[in-house]
């Protein structure tokens, strides 16, 4: 027998400077910059007294729905990592059989129905299905095992430098300051980490040596020497490519 259909109804959205993937941190804790997202709940619910106490605690557990996505994979290919695919039950990945998200966020403040947090890494718009607070006596286990993350070689110090040539960089002063920043912001972050060949990241070896990692409609090139990542050039379908 089939489980029975369950029916949620989100209590508000948060609005956060993030408009795609590429942008957003993965994670609250590792955001590289500090930002701020604000939940509004519904209004007529009385959730001005659901939230009263709630200024006690320094951090909340926001629950959301990945309203993005419209499939679930039994198996993910993480963006860092041993470049193997984990069960997504072992994962944060957003594609889950129930889309629900599950961030822990600085709480900064609350004000009648809305709620600010810090660093959140939920798109801007993200349905909001409820706010826990975080208990530090319960839920923090200081030696807890971190499974086949910890095992990896994730690692929150980059093992590699990135660096841009005069022709992205040029490319990126002509754009607009908010799309140059989210490009050269994701490709520090992922390609810090591990610039090898991953399908989830979208980053391909080339016959010449060098990797092309794809970010929304641009298509980066650049090479890894030591441990050095030399972004060279940048493409688009209907631009010319710029190289070193």
């Amino acid at each position: 027998m089939s489980a029975p259909s369950l029916v949620l109804k989100p209590i508000g959205i948060v609005r956060t400077p993030f408009n795609s993937k590429y942008d957003a941190p993965r994670q609250p804790a590792t955001a590289q910059e500090e930002s701020v997202g604000v939940i509004t709940l519904e209004a007529g619910m009385n959730f001005e007294q659901a939230l009263e106490d709630l200024n006690g605690f320094d951090y909340v557990w926001v629950l959301f729905w990945f309203h993005k996505n419209t499939n679930w994979k039994p198996k993910v290919l993480p963006p860092h990592g041993n470049r193997l695919k984990r069960g997504v039950f072992a994962t944060r990945s957003p594609h889950r059989p129930n889309a629900i998200g599950l961030s822990l966020c600085k709480l900064l403040g609350v004000r009648g129905r809305t709620i600010r947090i810090g660093n959140p890494d939920m798109l801007d718009g993200t349905p909001v299905l409820d706010i826990k607070p975080y208990i530090p006596h319960a839920e923090s286990h200081a030696n807890a095992r971190g499974g086949w993350i910890q095992d990896s070689h994730e690692q929150s110090t980059p093992a590699f430098a990135v660096s841009f040539s005069p022709a992205v960089r040029e490319a990126f002063d002509e754009m607009n300051n908010e799309t140059a920043r989210e490009l050269s912001g994701y490709l520090t972050a992922i390609l810090s980490h591990d610039p090898h060949p991953h399908v989830y990241r979208r980053i391909k070896a080339q016959p010449d040596g060098t990797s092309v990692i794809a970010v929304k409609r641009w298509r980066f090139t650049y090479e890894v020497r030591d441990n050095t990542v030399r972004v060279l050039g940048i493409s688009r379908s209907t631009a010319r490519k710029v190289q070193r």
